[in-house]
Parts: C-alpha cells; structure tokens; sequence
C-alpha cells in the first residue's frame, strides 16, 4: 500500500491521527522507506508532526496553518501517549462561551511538565497539575472526535490559580464575567477542596468584584469553615498597606480591573 492510499483509508474512517509504527506497517515498506516516504508528505503540507513520531493529516483547509487545529488532535495524542489530560484554563474558558479574546495558546492540563508544541501556526502549553485526574471534566464534541475540558467550575479555579498562565488577573477578572453565568455555586464550593485554599479566597473575591456574588455563598461558607490565614490577591507583589476583605480573609494588595 502506497502513502496516499493509507492516508486516504484513515480519512475514511475518520481518522487524522497516527504514529510511525501504524504507517510502516501500513505502508507495507522498511522503515526508512516509510519516513522518507513521510518526510516528503511534510514537505508538501499534507502532514505535519507536532510530537516525534506522531502525525496529523492536513486537509486544505488547515494547509494555512500547517497543521490540525489543537483541538482536533490533543485526544489522539494523549492517547498515544498513554496520559490523562484536559483542556483548561483559557482554552475551556473559550469552550465554555467565555472567550474575551481567543487564546493565542491551547492550554493542556497534565500530571506532570510536558515540552510546548510548535506546530506550524498552532500552539499548544502543557500545565503541569499533580491532582489533575480528580478534576471534573465533560467533553466537547469537535469534528474529529470528543475532547475533554474541565468543567466550568474547575475552569474557574485554574483561572485563578494559573493566572499568570491567563495575561494576569485583570484578564482573569474578565473572563470570569464572562463565565459567572456558566458557574454553579454550589458546584463552587463542592471543588474547593481540590484546589490550595487560597485560590478560593482569591476566586470569591474576584467573582464578588465582577458582580457575580450570588454565586459565592457556597465559597464563602467553605472559606469560614476552614479558617485559613489571610493570603495576598497577588502573592508576589507587597502587602504593606493592603485592605483586608474578612469575607474571603484576603489582602488586596493589587487594584483588579476587569474589561467587561
């Protein structure tokens, strides 16, 4: 079987994803046959590797690009990898209706550090998060398949906690506008647990500061449950001269302004 008649079997089949080893056995040829054979479909656009030894077929309408949107072959790829993963941050925040301004990077949650993708146009970041398989999540049908996201209150956690990951909290402050009306608080503060205490405390008080207050009585009970010490909005920045807000027993040491 020739290259172009095993790539079109797979399009058949509705398949955009496959490995070195699926194609020289498809192929029917040597190994350096195969790659020679891949390395010329690259060149010409049709295929494109985002990770070694893992291709995506390029339809012409992507050829702009240089390669499938993220969307489309993170499932395959994680799947390759034998990894659990999900969308998150800002990607789920889009997912979710709440994309102010459509990432420039699709945004992985993993267990652990992976490298970032370049391929051709598109981007894809991997964050590292340990407990991330007890995060809930839901799929999103994309056309090439299903892709998991994280739900929106854990979307709305991993706001806040990787919020340098999301241009800053001024940013996250406006997406999570955006978001509020996709949040349950109960399911709010059902999560909270997962997540360090004070990304609560700080994502109560960013959701009270854009408006979406009736969202947080379930935080704000979690919150005066545990009694934790007073954090910093921004930990990095100083807290002389902070105010203290005792609802969420947090230090506002930054003025947050949302682009709503």
């Amino acid at each position: 079987m020739n290259a172009q008649k095993f790539i079109a079997g797979l399009t058949a089949r509705g398949r955009y994803c496959f490995s070195t080893e699926e194609a020289i056995d498809g192929f029917g040829a040597s190994a350096v046959a195969t790659r020679a054979a891949l390395r010329r479909l690259r060149q010409k656009g049709e295929l494109a590797m985002p990770y070694k030894g893992f291709y995506v077929i390029v339809p012409p309408e992507f050829r702009n690009i240089g390669c499938l949107p993220a969307s489309h072959f993170i499932p395959a790829l994680m799947n390759h990898l034998g990894e659990k993963y999900y969308a998150g941050v800002l990607s789920a925040a889009e997912f979710s209706g709440a994309a102010h301004q459509r990432p420039q990077v699709f945004q992985v949650i993993t267990s652990k550090n992976k490298p970032r993708i370049i391929c051709g146009k598109v981007r894809v970041e991997f964050i590292a998060r340990k407990n991330m398989e007890k995060i809930p999540t839901m799929d999103f049908k994309t056309p090439r398949g299903y892709l998991k996201i994280s739900v929106p209150a854990a979307t709305a956690f991993d706001l806040v906690g990787y919020s340098r990951h999301a241009a800053g909290l001024d940013n996250v402050a406006t997406v999570l506008s955006e978001l509020a009306e996709q949040l349950d608080g109960v399911d709010l503060g059902r999560i909270a647990e997962l997540s360090p205490i004070a990304w609560a405390q700080r994502l109560g008080y960013l959701l009270d500061t854009v408006g979406a207050q009736d969202k947080t009585e379930a935080l704000a009970a979690y919150i005066a449950q545990k009694k934790p010490v007073a954090a910093a909005l921004v930990p990095s920045m100083p807290r002389t001269g902070s105010s203290r807000v005792e609802r969420w027993r947090l230090l506002v040491n930054a003025k947050v302004e949302a682009d709503v």
